[in-house]
């Protein structure tokens, strides 16, 4: 068992739920159920599984935990294509929280298969 705050891919999943909280405040009043629920939920998955697969007794359960982190961030992915192409975040916000994105699941799959091992 191991402190999740002191894993780099823990601390770049949480800068990025920060990032989404403050990206969707300026979605429409008529997303505040529908997407920017969604990107939140999916968003703050990621560093929760984490932390919680951290906490489990075999190396097997933490990277299951940290696939169930590596769907999020999939799925985290595609809501940040939908939100850009309905015009919700702008071309530069979707650059820089896609990259993060695409960093965390990098990070995500070297984990599970250091784990793994």
């Amino acid at each position: 068992m191991q402190d999740y705050k002191t894993l780099l891919v823990w601390q770049k999943s949480h800068a990025l739920v920060l990032d989404i909280y403050k990206s969707v405040s300026g979605f429409p009043k008529e997303e505040i159920y529908n997407l920017s629920s969604q990107l939140k939920r999916c968003a703050t998955s990621i560093p929760t599984n984490i932390a919680e697969g951290t906490g489990r007794f075999t190396q097997k359960d933490f990277a299951n935990f940290l696939q169930i982190s590596l769907g999020s961030a999939h799925e985290l992915e595609y809501l940040l294509i939908l939100s850009n192409e309905l015009n919700f975040i702008d071309k530069q916000l979707f650059d820089n929280l896609f990259k993060q994105v695409n960093e965390i699941k990098a990070m995500l799959i070297s984990l599970v298969k250091k784990v793994r091992i």
